[in-house]
């Protein structure tokens, strides 16, 4: 019997009232695979992350996390996730000890194997001189390490990525990449990745989905999307562009600004 995906995406739909976030979207990530989901703001990115961790019900559709439904098995999916949302989401009270001891009591980890895991995340993040201090004075690229480091400590089997690396200093970046890389190369875990950033999803991601308003514009390799667009070398931000017919817009929003000075 087949085992399934790490995410399984079927039809999915997201409505705010009217305003329809995402139109019958359909993807899937599979074992080993970096899936790369890249869209301009309000393409409807974060609206699919969040349906995909529980906290966006769909209109329609169906989200499956290893074959389970999202919305019929939460609490057993939440167990096999790790989620970076895109906005910090930390308790500014505690420190950056007292907050990953508390997500190690939610997952259930064994004391001695959060704390190691701990340990060795806070040294490569080079997070001592910060680690007692309240989360409140602490910088956005270190909070956005703590995030980091809480969705890896309980090893999941699917990672939930939404911009993950914004504010990182270069050295940090780099660490994830190469951590990413790790994650998935036994084969069997998956990762969803959300970013802007074109350069990091060219050099990182297996597949990338090019969401457009909502609707899945392209999807694959950035040689098969090359092909879609008939640009034998194009990089991910022109292919990117024209698939989403922003090119031209693009263009003229320059062209209209005139010569600097």
């Amino acid at each position: 019997m087949a085992t399934a995906p790490p995410l399984s995406i079927g039809e999915l739909t997201v409505r705010y009232g009217e305003r329809v976030a995402v139109d019958r979207l359909s993807f899937t990530v599979g074992p080993g695979e970096i899936y790369g989901l890249l869209g301009s703001n309000g393409a409807g990115k974060t609206s699919t992350i969040k349906s995909v961790v529980g906290l966006v019900r769909p209109a329609g559709g169906t989200v499956r996390v290893f074959g389970r439904d999202v919305t019929v098995d939460g609490l057993r999916v939440k167990e096999q996730v790790g989620y970076v949302p895109e906005t910090s989401l930390l308790y500014d009270a505690l420190t950056p000890r007292e907050f990953l001891e508390f997500v190690s009591s939610v997952r259930h980890l064994d004391r001695s194997v959060a704390s190691e895991r701990t340990a060795s995340y806070v040294r490569a993040f080079r997070l001592e001189g910060e680690f007692e201090e309240p989360i409140l004075t602490l910088s956005y690229g270190t909070r956005q390490k703590v995030l980091l480091i809480a969705a890896l400590l309980h090893q999941p089997p699917l990672l939930v990525l939404d911009e993950p690396l914004n504010s990182l200093d270069p050295r940090s970046v780099r660490i994830m990449k190469e951590l990413l890389v790790r994650y998935v190369a036994g084969g069997e875990r998956g990762v969803l990745f959300s970013t802007h950033t074109m350069e990091v999803a060219e050099q990182l991601c297996h597949r990338v989905g090019i969401l457009d308003r909502g609707v899945l514009r392209g999807e694959g390799t950035l040689e098969a999307l090359r092909e879609k667009v008939a640009a034998g070398d194009a990089t991910l931000e022109e292919v990117f562009l024209r698939l989403t017919e922003e090119g031209e817009g693009v263009r003229a929003a320059v062209d209209s600004l005139g010569a600097p000075g």
